[in-house]
């Protein structure tokens, strides 16, 4: 397991939109070996402690639990109360992802719960949390410019990568992942706009707009939403994403993996019906907003400034004056 970073937590009601159950496509290899990361410096001072053989009295009071495989996803496995390291104590686990599982904790020193990320022990997650880690101290400084007024808060970096990066690395949540990511033709910005519209629409409706976890079931969702994908780009699609093509256009139904998957795909509205069920006002310029955001090709697509100056976020602004 890695430990990365802390952040305090308000204990809030968990009302957040449930997503489907990742089926056994998404499931990540077994792990036969012990994979052990260190929480900071209590962590190895304890396992130093351990292996040197020194007596329980020589060892921190709060000591870390014993050292336990990693389940056969490569997550962390633990019991509430268990000490994680002798500063955080596990309060109870707040939710699990792609990447790992965040516990709350109650932190010794500051003397309040906060939220530990705990990532799986698996070689591409540890590598995709150096970045997010990499990038957190980048930012760090700036940061500490904000007011302590500020409404702005760090949530998660989880999928944070930099422009310099392989393009043919798979980027962003799965969720919120655009056509050209999934499609594998290379990504750039506008990638982070289309995600940004998912949120959009997810914040209207209070449901998360694509649930899915598998490539052609996802490109299949977007279909259903908001009609067929251009043929340059099913052309383009490379030697892993090929399979989802066929004669020119998207292998569905013919590639469907389950009735369920139909069913999940069937059961979405168009975008325009989509956004009308769920709000009084406003609807025909948000519409225009989203379908800028949620263009296929990531060339057409707005830009952020032309989306800020989009006469839908202008009202809304204008209004809070």
């Amino acid at each position: 397991m890695e430990c990365l970073a802390e952040m305090p937590r308000a204990p809030l009601a968990d009302r957040r939109p449930r997503k489907r159950q990742r089926l056994g496509w998404d499931v990540g290899p077994e792990i036969h070996q012990v994979q052990i990361g260190l929480c900071g410096q209590e962590v190895a001072n304890v396992i130093s402690a351990v292996t040197l053989g020194l007596s329980s009295q020589e060892i921190p009071r709060f000591a870390s639990p014993p050292l336990r495989e990693d389940d056969k996803d490569g997550h962390f496995v633990f019991a509430v109360g268990d000490n994680l390291t002798p500063r955080y104590r596990i309060n109870a686990k707040m939710g699990e992802g792609t990447f790992g599982q965040v516990l709350e904790c109650w932190d010794r020193e500051r003397k309040e719960m906060v939220a530990i990320k705990i990532i799986r022990g698996i070689k591409k997650y540890r590598d995709a949390a150096m970045i997010e880690i990499g990038m957190l101290e980048q930012l760090g400084s700036y940061f500490k410019r904000l007011p302590k007024s500020s409404a702005i808060k760090v949530i998660d970096f989880g999928s944070t990568t930099y422009d310099q990066q392989d393009q043919t690395y798979v980027v962003s949540t799965r969720h919120y992942r655009a056509p050209e990511v999934i499609l594998g033709l290379g990504w750039s910005y506008p990638c982070d706009i289309w995600s940004v519209g998912c949120i959009l629409v997810e914040l209207c409706t209070g449901e998360a707009l694509f649930q899915t976890h598998e490539n052609l079931e996802h490109l299949a969702m977007m279909e259903r939403v908001f009609g067929p994908l251009p043929c340059h780009m099913l052309k383009r699609a490379d030697r892993h994403s090929e399979k989802y093509v066929r004669k020119g256009r998207l292998n569905w139904p013919e590639g469907c993996a389950s009735r369920d998957s139909m069913k999940a795909v069937m059961k979405l509205p168009r975008l325009q019906n989509l956004v009308m069920q769920n709000v009084d006002h406003s609807g025909g310029e948000f519409i225009d907003l989203l379908q800028g955001l949620l263009r296929y090709d990531p060339a057409s697509r707005l830009t952020a400034q032309e989306a800020l100056r989009h006469p839908f976020l202008r009202e809304q602004s204008e209004r809070r004056r």
